[in-house]
């Protein structure tokens, strides 16, 4: 499958894992269903169950292509075949490895201390001299994606308990990864020393006693009425099992024997995440209200007097930015007011058939609506999170001046994108982003037709975001400082079964 054209960075999964509920498939359902803007390519779930007949634990495991509701569309999948009260779920967006069948996760295997169940939220950085070491050793490997080789280090390890085994193949892997594993009898979910990806733990309470829920954002719990409890921490793994139930204690372990300076990826509080969700133990909401904040700060509007000024926002990523970017303005002397210039569709398919005119314009036509009444004659600020390319961008401008406004000007609430990201977002290639083009916030702003252009500084983002001990940001996509190292030919893994 050949990937759409990327106009806007793309996180790979979202990860969730419950254990000891009733409905565990159902809940994961609900909860993959909440974290599906993290992606739409495909969406499995495996739980495990009691069987009486054989007086074993196993599993059962469905998958497919498309979005969550697509997936599981016959009820009959979650209440009868997903049966058990324990299971894991993942969506898919594809980085590392193609997006054929073979690759959508939750993965599964049988091996010497059981069964296991995975889902992966990042990419590794030392993904081909690992599958190199491990096809030597005799390892055939069934994907084409990274996730696959936690589960040969696991069962290749000589260690007896299953959690020595996983903690020995975390020390192994270099990259990012939040995890949720789950075995007969424990779910397990664990973040990378630099804590890359964000991964939080919720409870739920039942008739049975608590339930356990971990996911990638606290949306996730929400629809499913779950009590948040923490963020997992970087450079941790956690088990919940059993004695977890009875006593509410979550085991801990500490993955490499020396804890890094976090290196949490700020791009969750930019783009990904969801507004609604906690994630890194900190509202994303409030984070995305100080970045327009900021760039009101550094960039505030030019006095146009007797003008009506507007601030618009690229929906949805950007609206609480246009909010704290608006209000900030108006402090400063320059009355504007925060408008809904804007209408996107979230009904847009993968794919479509575009009529004779340009492909980019039209896309941008099918995901949004002016509203003309509200642009005309107007001065038009329009507040967005990043510009990649550029291509949609400049047919967003376009669409907004067919509603004749007087100015339109952009104001972007990151640093120009002008490196790839080697730990779980899908870039285009470095010769592909706009940044690289051009010189200057002024050619950039002319290329993509706004009068004015302004990228919020790295300084002010760093200032925008939580500040805590021993937490750091990832900034690479911005500043080029990768803090893992990245194996040569690390973006050409891309082998075909």
């Amino acid at each position: 499958m050949q990937k759409q054209e990327i106009d806007k960075p793309r996180s790979n999964c979202g990860v969730v894992g419950v254990f000891n509920h009733p409905e565990a498939s159902i809940i994961t359902y609900y909860a993959l269903h909440s974290l599906q803007h993290r992606g739409q390519e495909a969406a499995g779930i495996v739980s495990f169950y009691f069987d009486e007949k054989s007086n074993k634990k196993k599993y059962s495991i469905y998958k497919g292509e498309g979005l969550v509701l697509d997936v599981f569309s016959d009820p009959k999948i979650l209440t009868e075949i997903l049966k058990g009260d324990s299971a894991v779920g993942h969506n898919r967006y594809s980085t590392t490895g193609s997006a054929k069948r073979v690759n959508i996760q939750p993965f599964v295997m049988t091996y010497h201390s059981g069964i296991l169940a995975i889902s992966h939220n990042g990419n590794l950085t030392n993904t081909l001299q690992l599958r190199q070491k491990l096809s030597d050793g005799g390892a055939i490997f069934q994907t084409t994606t990274d996730t696959e080789i936690f589960l040969h280090l696991i069962a290749h390890s000589r260690k007896k308990e299953i959690v020595d085994q996983i903690l020995e193949a975390l020390r192994i892997v270099r990259g990012a990864y939040s995890l949720a594993i789950l075995t007969q009898d424990s779910l397990i979910a664990a973040r990378d020393p630099y804590g890359f990806r964000p991964l939080s733990i919720g409870k739920i309470k039942t008739n049975n006693g608590d339930a356990y829920i971990v996911a990638s954002e606290t949306c996730a719990f929400d629809i499913v009425n779950a009590e948040y409890i923490r963020s997992l921490n970087h450079n941790e793994l956690i088990v919940i099992d059993s004695e977890t139930v009875k006593t509410g204690k979550i085991k801990s372990y500490q993955i490499q024997d020396i804890t890094p300076e976090a290196r949490h990826c700020i791009f969750e509080y930019i783009y990904f995440s969801r507004p609604d969700s906690k994630i890194f133990n900190h509202n994303v909401d409030k984070v995305r209200r100080k970045l327009g904040k900021n760039l009101a700060e550094e960039s505030p509007l030019l006095k146009h007097d007797g003008e009506k000024v507007i601030v618009i926002s690229v929906p949805d990523s950007g609206n609480t930015a246009a909010l704290g970017y608006s209000r900030v303005n108006s402090e400063k002397g320059q009355p504007t007011a925060f408008e809904i210039g804007l209408i996107r569709s979230h009904y847009v398919g993968r794919t479509f058939i575009a009529p004779s005119q340009d492909k980019r314009e039209f896309r941008v036509k099918v995901k949004f609506n002016t509203v003309k009444g509200v642009l005309k004659d107007r001065v038009v600020v329009v507040v967005d999170d990043s510009i990649v390319r550029g291509t949609t961008s400049k047919a967003l401008i376009k669409l907004i001046r067919e509603a004749e406004p007087k100015e339109v000007h952009m104001r972007i609430t990151s640093p120009p994108i002008r490196y790839p990201c080697h730990y779980g977002m899908d870039f285009p290639s470095r010769e592909e982003l706009i940044a690289n083009y051009y010189d200057s916030e002024e050619e950039i702003g002319k290329a993509i037709g706004a009068d004015t252009l302004h990228y919020l500084t790295l300084e002010k983002l760093l200032e925008s975001v939580p500040k805590e001990p021993n937490i750091g940001y990832c900034t690479a996509c911005f500043s080029g400082e990768y803090p893992v190292a990245i194996e040569k030919n690390h973006n050409k893994f891309s082998i075909e079964l």
